[in-house]
């Protein structure tokens, strides 16, 4: 995902906390071990987390919270078409683990 310049301060706030209703959403869809980082040089966001069952994430999307969410995130996130935040998916393969 991508921060809109300048407003990564803002971004930041708005997750400190998040909406309990999304907290709670995002728990119902398997949603663990969740972390966002920021790189300041492109304004690029990586998150990372935990899921249950790919099936069951994918059904976040239909969620009303999550739509509210990708709506208010508009003022700070770089957006597709739909609202949603534009991000990409793209397969990481693992090169270390330090358990």
């Amino acid at each position: 995902m991508e921060v809109q310049p300048g407003k990564i301060d803002e971004y930041e706030k708005s997750h400190n906390p998040i909406w309990p209703e999304l907290h709670k959403a995002l728990k119902a869809h398997g949603i663990h071990n969740y972390s966002i980082f920021y790189h300041a040089k492109t304004n690029q966001l990586f998150g990372y987390m935990e899921i249950e069952d790919e099936e069951k994430l994918k059904k976040i999307a239909k969620n009303e919270t999550c739509k509210k969410w990708w709506l208010y995130m508009k003022n700070f996130l770089v957006s597709d078409t739909k609202d949603a935040p534009k991000a990409k998916e793209e397969e990481m393969r693992s090169v270390f683990y330090l358990p």
